[in-house]
């Protein structure tokens, strides 16, 4: 729940081909989805070629994922983030993700770096999986 004054995002919508959201494409997004990062599929939200609702920690934080005639398209590195709160919890994202490459080449994995600012280490990695947008693991360390 959002503290008072502080309002956070919630959600992330995306519009995929409706074949995507058939029995075999939602088992794969939820499998993967699941297995990396320990999302939920909201089974009340499924309804069949038509919509997928993947539960991300707490039910006010999800992926929702619409059939379109016309889906969303991205570049390669368009992408939303997602905070950590540890370089072993990134670590951990990390080597799951790069695990479930080794069985499905679909997977697309940029590889963890760490970027030097004023103040600020930024560490990251970028994972992608049959969704148009990739996620961007980070982990903000601030000096001081």
């Amino acid at each position: 729940m959002p503290e008072p004054g502080r309002p956070r995002f919630n959600h992330v919508a995306m519009s995929v081909p409706a074949d995507l959201l058939n029995a075999d494409g939602r088992q794969a997004i939820v499998a993967f989805y699941s297995e990396v990062f320990g999302w939920q599929e909201l089974p009340t939200e499924t309804v069949d070629g038509q919509k997928l609702v993947l539960m991300a920690y707490t039910y006010d934080q999800f992926v929702f994922l619409i059939a379109d005639d016309q889906p969303m398209a991205a570049p390669r590195l368009d992408h939303f983030g997602m905070g950590v709160a540890t370089e072993a919890e990134l670590d951990a994202f990390l080597a799951k993700a790069k695990e479930y490459q080794a069985r499905d080449p679909r997977v697309d994995i940029i590889d963890k770096k760490t970027e030097e600012h004023p103040g600020l280490r930024l560490t990251s990695f970028y994972v992608g999986y049959l969704l148009p947008l990739m996620i961007e693991v980070q982990l903000f360390e601030f000096a001081g």
